[in-house]
């Protein structure tokens, strides 16, 4: 049996910059991760940080090497029709975002936790949860062959979609809210110095297309495709084929060797509330945006920074004021995020079946932003990062 305060379930973005922020406050943790080290610190993500995030790793000591290697983005590129129209966030909102990748983000937040001499049991899988309703919840994980038992006076669940955090809420406390969508993202990373020094979202009669960067050297790209393309169709002549048609961005984009290739699927799901007894969701166990927007990993910091805010107050002063507000917080940002998030995917796919209709909106919707600034505005200031809301 062990004993810690604060109980982590996984060792994503949400566990770890909670594990690291409450370290900052003396406030003790276990982190529990079923991967491995090597697995969770190389598993490819996206890679856009908003404003605060970047910040808040700045001032918490491990923005070091995000400040050498992240790019900073000052705007974004919207094409369509056969225009481009430029999105300038510092001159709209007085903000950037920084493209840094999250597995990046990842080792540095290990690399900080295990300097501190602070504990990650990697290869740890959470089995179930108990007493969540009690002030000594618990968790029963396996480790090293053997199966033990973690007393806490709290579980953030932070172990994503498919975990056991959310599911040991018992049946008829959570409400669920979802939505899929009938196409998916066919990405791959690939040897080649990015075509834009910013991030191009073109919309095309043949579909969604995204050219991103994780260096001056790796060009991160997406294609919309069927949710259950066969990539065994997709030898990467047709997909560099296809970026060439839907970017139309010339002898600027330079094929390259295609070093990783994926399909990922798009949802949006929301589970309320996010608090049960002493068990607290975060991240992808609370919520998952589809990536147009880049707000996943963003969402996750968002909800750990309120929740090691409440932990401090609760720890340091026995007040639970913003413990017991919680999921309220985080739940009126979500959905703000989920908004804009949902806005961006249906302005930029194609949807099947649609008979032009769908398709012309679509083109009026981008030339509205292309013409109207406080449109252009307001797509700014969602995409830097809005700001929490902590008061009612």
């Amino acid at each position: 049996m062990k004993r810690t305060q604060v109980g982590i379930i996984g060792a994503g973005p949400a566990g770890l910059f909670l594990a690291h922020l409450l370290h900052r406050e003396g406030i003790e943790s276990v982190v529990l991760e079923a991967h491995t080290r090597d697995y969770i610190e190389h598993r490819v993500r996206a890679g856009v940080l908003e404003y605060a995030t970047s910040e808040l790793m700045k001032q918490t000591a491990i923005g070091a090497r995000l400040q050498r290697e992240g790019l900073i983005h000052r705007g974004v590129e919207l094409r369509f029709a056969g225009r481009s129209h430029r999105i300038d966030f510092e001159e709209l909102t007085g903000r950037s975002i920084t493209v840094y990748a999250q597995q990046e983000v990842i080792k540095d937040l290990v690399a900080a936790r295990l300097a501190y001499g602070r504990e990650i049991l990697f290869e740890a899988e959470a089995l179930s949860l108990s007493g969540v309703a009690s002030t000594e919840p618990r968790v029963c994980f396996r480790h090293a062959g053997a199966e033990h038992e973690l007393v806490c006076d709290f579980i953030a669940g932070c172990d994503g979609f498919h975990g056991v955090a959310r599911a040991a809420i018992p049946t008829g406390s959570l409400a669920i809210y979802e939505r899929v969508y009938p196409f998916a993202w066919l990405g791959i990373l690939a040897e080649s110095k990015p075509a834009s020094e910013e991030l191009i979202y073109a919309l095309h009669d043949r579909g969604f297309a995204l050219l991103s960067m994780r260096s001056p050297r790796i060009s991160r790209l997406y294609l919309q495709c069927a949710p259950d393309e066969d990539l065994a169709q997709w030898p990467d002549a047709r997909i560099w084929e296809e970026l060439h048609t839907r970017l139309n961005l010339g002898a600027e984009l330079v094929d390259g060797p295609v070093l990783q290739k994926g399909v990922t699927p798009m949802r949006s799901f929301v589970a309320e509330p996010l608090r049960f007894g002493n068990l607290f969701l975060a991240g992808d166990a609370a919520h998952i945006v589809p990536p147009t927007g880049a707000k996943g990993l963003n969402l996750a910091v968002a909800d750990v920074r309120v929740l090691a805010s409440g932990l401090a107050e609760h720890y340091r002063h026995g007040r639970d004021e913003l413990l017991e507000r919680y999921s309220a917080i985080c739940l009126r940002h979500a959905w703000k995020v989920q908004r804009f998030s949902w806005w961006m995917t249906s302005m930029l796919h194609r949807f099947p079946g649609d008979s032009g209709f769908d398709y012309k909106r679509q083109l009026a919707e981008l030339d509205y932003l292309s013409t109207s600034r406080a449109a252009s505005q307001s797509l700014a200031e969602n995409y830097v990062g809005l700001d929490v809301t902590m008061n009612p």
